[in-house]
């Protein structure tokens, strides 16, 4: 743990990293890095490093917990062993308890619960690298990813820290002045203005907290307004891609041969007389050759039969024998 600085803000109103009393540090968000999450969210809040990820609706286990009327939200807040310099006792303690439940408390009220009886609705953030305010960062990305889960939400939930150090409120406290400070009061509240969680550690006058107050306001809306632009541009750059798929798919179909198309066959009844006209050709022709084959066929068969077959010659002779006959007995009446 590093020792207490001396100052924290310097004379010309600058605090120990840079900024001025009202600038909050650097916020770096993306929506939906985890996949098997229903919704996600990495956001960077200087050097906080959280990650927040939602699942459900879903079923409800164990099933006493259940509400006939409307749905559970369950908060779960943990900061990893390696968060922070001296290694932290892994598991739940006293204060990560403390956090869920006011976390769950400022988100549970923007949700609508009653859209979804007997179902609970799960929040996970681990705190992968603290730096003051973790809470407050918890929240913010928790927010975002039940937004990115389709959720439906009044609104979202923005927060935010202000404190006091050397006398003077400043905005969104780092690591030095939340350890050493005089008062830390983390807010966080909708975009109407709602408050949604308020608590504080330490002493501030009624005019302190009242201008506290307007701070955080201001504060909160900075961080709505990087929320809200982290999930526009996700889903813009989502809606591209899936268009830009859609387009490269028609264009192979379209280049793709086309498959030609089954023909089926159609009766022509004009043509139907010349086929038939054809047919019996054909048959005709075809009975002439099979009488020819079969009288081919007798006379093959005879010849195999062994049959003695009269030849022309032999007919000629026996006539003309005949004939000589006739003319002798003609010649002697």
């Amino acid at each position: 743990m590093t020792d207490k600085p001396e100052k924290f803000i310097d004379e010309n109103g600058i605090r120990s990293d840079g900024r001025r009393a009202n600038e909050i540090r650097d916020v770096k968000i993306e929506v939906g890095v985890l996949s098997r999450a229903d919704g996600s969210c990495y956001l960077e809040f200087g050097k906080n490093k959280v990650m927040a990820a939602v699942y459900g609706p879903r079923e409800v286990h164990p099933r006493h917990q259940q509400k006939s009327n409307r749905a559970i939200v369950r908060y779960k807040y943990n900061m990893a062993s390696f968060s922070v310099e001296d290694r932290k006792r892994p598991g739940p303690d006293r204060r990560s308890i403390e956090v869920s439940k006011v976390s769950r408390e400022a988100l549970e009220d923007q949700v609508f619960t009653e859209y979804f009886p007997k179902s609970a609705i799960d929040i996970f953030v681990e705190v992968l690298q603290a730096d003051a305010g973790t809470r407050t960062a918890a929240i913010n990305a928790a927010s975002v990813a039940l937004a990115d889960a389709g959720i439906p939400m009044r609104s979202l939930v923005s927060a935010c820290a202000v404190g006091k150090v050397d006398d003077t409120l400043v905005l969104d406290l780092n690591k030095d002045e939340d350890n050493y400070g005089q008062a830390d009061m983390p807010i966080a509240m909708t975009p109407d203005g709602k408050i949604t969680l308020l608590q504080m550690d330490g002493h501030l006058t009624k005019e302190e907290f009242k201008q506290g107050l307007e701070m955080a306001q201001e504060g909160c809306r900075q961080v709505y307004e990087m929320q809200r632009k982290a999930l526009i541009d996700y889903y813009s750059k989502k809606t591209e891609v899936l268009a830009t798929e859609a387009t490269a798919t028609k264009d192979v179909k379209e280049d793709a041969p086309e498959e030609p198309e089954d023909v089926t066959p159609v009766e022509v009844t004009e043509n139907t007389e010349d086929t038939e006209k054809i047919d019996d050709t054909n048959e005709t022709e075809d009975s002439e050759k099979t009488e020819d084959t079969v009288k081919t066929d007798d006379v093959e068969e005879s010849e195999d039969s062994g049959e003695d077959v009269p030849y022309i010659d032999e007919i000629a002779d026996e006539t003309d024998g005949q004939m000589d006959e006739s003319e002798e007995e003609s010649f002697n009446e």
